[in-house]
């Protein structure tokens, strides 16, 4: 089964890789190391998930922010690769989590994203990981990830 498949098997679509809107470019490939730019709640370009954890966003609705998130990451690999079958491994994911002074759950949170990768990719979308808490993120998202995956040569 290919992971466009297993995406299917598991009721997620994944969305039109998302626009730049900045001076940067959504992934850089140096050797078998392909490092993602960070991506936020939107889907097709309309932002799913906007808000603070604690006010207007929960614990719950942010992990589906951050899936959300690792679902855009996927469509930079599969833009940057041709395939998400070109994956050997996830590296780190660093998640940001939009939330209120003193917010504490930040891994719970990006748990989304991560629980998303290891649905997806078994062992191999097991990562190494930081969970951040920040007062605010681009478009208001409630989430943010930043990934690195390691390619197949």
């Amino acid at each position: 089964m290919t992971i466009e498949e297993k995406l299917t098997a598991l009721g997620l679509k994944l969305p039109n890789p998302p626009a730049v809107a900045g001076s940067y470019v959504p992934f850089v490939r140096t050797g078998n190391l392909l490092y993602l730019a960070g991506t936020i709640s939107s889907f097709n370009g309309e932002m799913t998930h906007v808000g603070q954890v604690g006010k207007e966003q929960t614990v719950q609705t942010a992990y589906e922010s951050a899936k959300i998130c690792a679902l855009n990451t996927l469509a930079n690999i599969k833009a940057a690769t041709g395939s998400l079958d070109n994956v050997k491994r996830f590296v780190l994911v660093t998640g940001f989590v939009n939330a209120v002074s003193g917010f504490t759950d930040s891994p719970a949170v990006i748990n989304g994203a991560s629980d998303l990768f290891g649905k997806v990719f078994g062992e191999a979308g097991q990562h190494a990981r930081a969970a951040v808490a920040a007062a605010g993120l681009p478009k208001g998202s409630t989430v943010e990830i930043q990934v690195i995956v390691e390619l197949k040569s």
